[in-house]
């Protein structure tokens, strides 16, 4: 069997949905959305060129479930269905050509740039590291009826998305938003309900996908994005991902995405830090990042799985199906640079663009993952404005651009809104 012949074979979900391939667009941020969070003309547009592009299962940037609490300017915001009508443009183009369109949702938690919103909310008051509180404000705790709320808040949300006519909804557990700081013991030190045990950090995540899935049904398709490690010290570890993977197994998740890192500690974008332990050769030939994890995954569950980050190739990606750690590739980045990338893949093509971590030249800049979105971001919104992609673009030029534009959004910010319970 070839390459192009194993990423060719369609997949089907334990509850009957068919994927038509194995290649799987994990979420970029596009910040493409209108000033009140509606989605625009423009994300039609780019999502339009990846279903026609050829990829099996595309998954939205992510979509945050408060108007007050957004990761970045330009984020869409489903707090209800005032925006249905939106909604459904973009998902009629985005599941044209038989594609498969989950919508990722996702709260920022702690991690926003500072000043964006008018107040920051984590499980707990931790603030960054030293050198990114520049950047980053410490959060305020939030408090039990607050928590609740927001789990009621994505339960709202997925069933808006179902609404508007997309495939799926995939809840955001990884790369540091509130999720997984929910899940993390350096993010998460609540002595409550929701804090002070692996099985307690687990619970958020855990109502999360019940308040979803009773909004949706059981036939529509949930998935997560978890990561592996955090990689900080004391952090979300290994051992506790594959027990909180057995967990969402337990309930009925449909697929898990794997990924790894937050903007303290970005993994995901290839950028290596002294909490990481070193790859092995084996592992470097393999091309993806969290391969050897994703098979310590596959041993404890039988749910479809999803390893996004390092692929390189078509035979890379086909060598991770074929040894059954993982059901279906990610790839990101090449589709905002390429994104009719699939369809090359699919025909035995390679690539037409390498994929690498950016570098402006300062360190702090370069070793926080805000930079990688920035850039990444840039390159959609060119596509959603019906231009080419610029693979060459200043990292350090783009990374100006955004700042200015976080300070400006910071001056609209909205007045600060507790979250109750009703």
């Amino acid at each position: 069997m070839t390459a192009q012949t194993t990423l060719a074979q369609s997949l089907t979900l334990s509850n009957g949905i068919s994927i038509k391939n194995r290649l799987f667009k994990s979420a970029m941020s596009e910040a493409l959305a209108s000033r009140n969070g509606a989605p625009t003309p423009e994300l039609v547009r780019l999502y339009s060129a990846w279903a026609h592009g050829g990829i099996g299962l595309c998954v939205t940037g992510n979509v945050m479930v408060d108007a007050s609490a957004i990761g970045e300017p330009g984020n869409v915001v489903i707090e209800d269905s005032k925006h249905l009508v939106a909604l459904q443009s973009w998902a009629q183009a985005a599941t044209a050509n038989q594609t498969q369109c989950w919508v990722q949702l996702n709260h920022p938690g702690k991690q926003v740039p500072k000043g964006l919103n008018r107040e920051t909310v984590a499980p707990s008051a931790v603030p960054f590291r030293p050198d990114l509180k520049a950047f980053f404000a410490t959060p305020r705790a939030l408090e039990g009826d607050e928590v609740q709320a927001l789990v009621r808040r994505f339960g709202v949300a997925a069933g808006v998305v179902k609404q508007a006519g997309f495939s799926g909804v995939q809840i955001h557990g990884a790369h540091g938003y509130l999720v997984s700081q929910f899940l993390s013991p350096h993010h998460n030190t609540r002595t409550d309900a929701w804090g002070g045990t692996a099985e307690k950090r687990r619970h958020f995540v855990l109502e999360v996908y019940r308040a979803m899935r009773e909004a949706v049904g059981p036939a529509f398709p949930i998935g997560i994005k978890l990561n592996s490690a955090d990689f900080q010290r004391g952090g979300f570890t290994e051992e506790e991902s594959v027990e909180t993977i057995r967990a969402l197994a337990d309930v009925g998740i449909d697929l898990i995405e794997i990924s790894g890192g937050t903007y303290e500690a970005p993994a995901m974008t290839g950028i290596k830090n002294n909490a990481q332990p070193e790859k092995k050769e084996t592992t470097r030939q393999r091309e993806a990042y969290f391969l050897e994890f994703a098979e310590k995954a596959r041993q404890a569950v039988r749910t479809p799985l999803v390893v996004t980050g390092g692929f390189r190739s078509a035979q890379g990606m086909a060598q991770a199906i074929n040894s059954g750690a993982v059901d279906m590739v990610g790839i990101a980045r090449i589709m905002a640079i390429e994104p009719d990338v699939p369809m090359r893949l699919l025909a035995g093509k390679p690539a037409q663009h390498t994929v690498k971590p950016l570098r402006t030249g300062i360190k702090v800049i370069d070793n926080m993952g805000l930079l990688e979105v920035s850039w990444y971001t840039g390159q959609l919104k060119r596509i959603g404005r019906g231009a080419l992609p610029q693979p060459h673009e200043s990292a350090l030029w783009v990374f100006v651009k955004q700042a200015f534009q976080m300070a400006i959004a910071g001056k609209k910010k909205r007045q600060p809104t507790k979250l109750r319970a009703s």
